[in-house]
Parts: C-alpha cells; sequence; structure tokens
C-alpha cells in the first residue's frame, strides 16, 4: 500500500538494462518505521498518565500514516503487545549460562532491573491502570505475562532435564512464585525490587 497513508512504501522503480543494481533499501526503510511505531507506542505508553493511547496517536507520533500502521498490526493492542514484547527482549534476554541458579538469578536481575526504569516500568503501570477499563487491553496483559512465564518455566525445564530439580517438581508453581512475587513489590512498592532481593528470590525457589 503507497502514498500518502504509507511513507515508508518498498516499490522500486523497473531498473533499467545495463545500469547498475542499487542496493535494496526497501526493508530498511520498513523496518525503519516498524521501529519508530514501536518506540512511539512505548513512549506514549511513558507519559499517558490516564489518557487513551489509540493508533491515530501512535501513528502521529512515529510519523507515519494509519495505513502503515495496520499493514503490520490489526489492532492498537497487538501494537502495544509487540513493544512490550520487543522491549522485554531488548531488556530481559533469556540467559543460558550452563546452570539453573545462575540461570535464574541473572533472570530475576534483569527482569527486576527493567522494571525500576523506563520504559518499561511505567509502560507496565500504565498497562495495569487501562487494563482494569479496558477489557482489550486486559487480554494484551495476560498475553504478556503469559509470554514472560513462558521464559521462566522454559529455565526450569532445563534446569530439571539437566537433573538440577526433581523429575516430579511443579514447575508452574514455581514460575507463580517468581511473578507473583515480582508483581506484588512492583504493584504495591512496599518493599525493593533490587539485584540483592532478585538473587535471594532466585535462591529460595530452589531450596528445596
Amino acid at each position: 500500500m503507497h502514498g500518502e497513508d504509507d511513507p515508508m512504501g518498498t516499490e522500486e522503480p523497473a531498473a533499467t538494462p545495463g545500469a547498475a543494481r542499487r542496493p535494496h533499501t526497501g526493508r530498511r526503510r520498513n523496518e525503519a518505521a516498524r521501529r519508530a511505531i514501536l518506540d512511539a507506542a512505548l513512549a506514549l505508553l511513558t507519559d499517558a498518565d490516564g489518557a487513551p493511547v489509540t493508533v491515530e496517536t501512535i501513528a502521529r507520533a512515529a510519523g507515519v500514516g494509519k495505513q502503515t500502521l495496520y499493514r503490520w498490526w490489526p489492532s492498537k493492542g497487538a501494537v502495544l503487545l509487540d513493544a512490550l514484547s520487543d522491549r522485554a527482549a531488548q531488556d530481559v534476554p533469556a540467559p543460558d549460562t550452563g546452570g539453573l541458579r545462575e540461570d535464574l538469578r541473572a533472570l530475576a536481575v534483569a527482569t527486576f532491573e527493567a522494571s525500576q526504569r523506563p520504559p518499561t516500568g511505567p509502560v507496565l503501570r500504565a498497562l495495569v491502570q487501562e487494563a482494569a477499563r479496558d477489557p482489550h487491553l486486559a487480554d494484551l496483559v495476560r498475553t504478556f505475562t503469559r509470554t514472560r512465564r513462558t521464559a521462566v518455566r522454559r529455565l526450569l525445564e532445563r534446569g530439571r532435564d539437566r537433573g538440577e530439580l526433581a523429575a516430579d517438581q511443579d514447575l508452574d508453581l514455581l514460575v507463580d512464585q517468581f511473578y507473583g512475587f515480582f508483581w506484588y513489590r512492583f504493584l504495591l512498592g512496599h518493599a525493593p525490587l533490587d539485584t540483592t532481593t532478585a538473587t535471594a528470590l532466585a535462591d529460595s525457589l530452589l531450596a528445596r
């Protein structure tokens, strides 16, 4: 789709016989537009302060037309989910040290640290607030938390396969304890989410 609503169009004119081939830049332009949209979505959520974030405001902030946005995502929720998941993948990469304890410690530390700085912290708070009154955003939050739970479970499964956990260990219960602890402190703010606490949590989950 091209024109005013798609400033990042990728169509190029046909090559002239004998002319030198130019490097294809459409893919780079598309990725630049996609990145601008994801960054704009996170920035708007960070500064929303209760104001609704819409497809229109995201597109305007990214400097693209709505049709560019709809080419990649079917809804505002899908944009926000992609933006948040992308940020989580950057902030909390899946560790693989070869040992479950160190993997779980690293994941807990990265999760806690990311939640204490923008854009992740403000975005998570904004989404939780909006989810209370928007069923679609509530679904988004559930989907996002499910992906984060999966990341922790994979570490535990890997550790179990290496014999670091009992074969009959309830992995879902451990995941609940990991994220139950995180969300309780994150939302209530009654106690720190720091490196020391992250390490202690990881160790306590494996102390059995």
